[in-house]
């Protein structure tokens, strides 16, 4: 696979329209994936189901992302990056309709698996092209604005999902209808604007032959390689537990059941990623780390304390210090990925380091899921505190090494 060469002037407006087009879809679909999470509430009060049966339907999205990932997630480096991206989004579209048709648990666990196999074919599908777009739109320029953009998109979009549906929930008709109801507009609006978008790839490799993923970065590359999964394990940890079991902590154990308060807490840790991917968008990769690893487990200190002493704005203010830390965190991962892979094999490389992301995003919520139902509150949220601290240090013990060595 080769990548096709910097279009002329004239075909610059066209690659930069077809950037700001795969933005869109990109954080609508992550909004969409991520809009259950201030819904799950009226299924426990219809339906009748536990903490469990929630960690259980959040389990099986991220097990989607995973399978996903690994199968499919590397595919567009050979047949383009439109041909998965459509497919990608049409998955979450059909999950969408299921959700619009049933309330039951099986389909709805059909529903959030197609979901997830969905995002896992879009994400580094989606990141690799925003950054062949800007370089053909923009080849003067920096990497630094897709990876900014590609970032938000994907934290941000999942940021907005919870609050557009926590706030359509409380106050437009049909709360289990009309958020899907949105979601599914916006992406087949996206999509349509998408199929006019330049394609990046050269799809002409005659001797391809389809195999799961892999991940090939140089040897000299691989402990940041290493490191930069790591931290975005963690990141993604976090975003996990505040979009699968805090909506029910806030209404269980501090009575809080306002559906716009749930979206709210949910879009402060993506909405404070996105917003200091921003704000950080020049520092280098080295400042970014740093600051962010110290920020993420400043952030879960103050979570597993807010959680252990029932405060509702020290959870707050966890979510936001947590969200900074994954945010910058993650960006400098995805920079550093896009710096070390080969350009035959961007997307591939990127897709493992998503892997890694959602395999965080989905085993310590669930082992979490299954504590609780075992033990009390506090030894399990202190179990999973205490596990993700160590996880921070084995990254900054990476990010260190790569320092030195670089």
């Amino acid at each position: 696979m080769t990548t096709i060469q910097a279009a002329p002037l004239a075909d610059r407006h066209h690659h930069a329209r077809g950037f700001w087009s795969v933005a869109f879809l990109f954080a609508a679909t992550m909004g969409f994936a991520a809009a259950p999470a201030p819904l799950y509430v009226f299924y426990v009060d219809e339906q009748g189901w536990g903490s469990f049966a929630i960690t259980v339907v959040f389990a099986t999205y991220g097990a989607g992302v995973a399978i996903s990932l690994f199968l499919a997630g590397h595919l567009s480096d050979r047949f383009g990056r439109r041909r998965v991206v459509a497919p990608a989004v049409l998955l979450n579209v059909l999950s969408a309709l299921i959700f619009l048709s049933t309330h039951e648990l099986g389909w709805l666990l059909l529903a959030r698996l197609l979901s997830g196999l969905g995002v896992g074919m879009l994400t580094a599908t989606a990141t690799a092209h925003l950054a062949e777009l800007h370089r053909n739109a923009r080849p003067e320029a920096p990497a630094t604005r897709a990876e900014v953009v590609a970032t938000a998109a994907n934290i941000g979009g999942l940021g907005l999902g919870p609050l557009v549906a926590g706030a359509l929930a409380e106050w437009a008709p049909r709360p289990l209808y009309t958020p899907y109801a949105v979601f599914a507009f916006l992406m087949v609006v996206g999509l349509l604007a998408v199929v006019a978008a330049p394609e990046t790839v050269d799809t002409d490799q005659p001797g391809w032959t389809y195999r799961p993923q892999r991940v090939r970065v140089p040897a000299d590359a691989r402990s940041a390689y290493f490191a930069a999964g790591t931290a975005s394990f963690v990141a993604f940890a976090m975003f996990g537990f505040f979009t699968s079991l805090v909506p029910s902590f806030l209404a269980d154990e501090l009575g809080l059941h306002s559906h716009v308060v749930a979206g709210v807490v949910g879009f402060s840790i993506f909405g404070a990623a996105a917003l200091f991917q921003v704000l950080a968008g020049r520092w280098q990769r080295r400042q970014l780390y740093v600051t962010g690893l110290v920020a993420l487990t400043t952030g879960l200190l103050l979570v597993v304390g807010a959680l252990l002493s029932g405060t509702f704005w020290v959870l707050v203010v966890g979510a936001v210090v947590t969200g900074a830390g994954s945010g910058m965190s993650f960006k400098a991962a995805v920079a550093t990925v896009i710096s070390v892979a080969p350009a035959d094999s961007r997307g591939e490389a990127l897709a493992g380091l998503f892997l890694m992301a959602y395999v965080g995003i989905t085993v310590p919520v669930v082992l979490l899921g299954i504590m609780v139902q075992y033990v009390s509150t506090g030894p399990a949220v202190i179990a999973f505190g205490v596990l993700l601290l160590v996880l921070l240090a084995v990254a900054a013990r990476g990010v260190a090494g790569t320092r030195r060595t670089a």
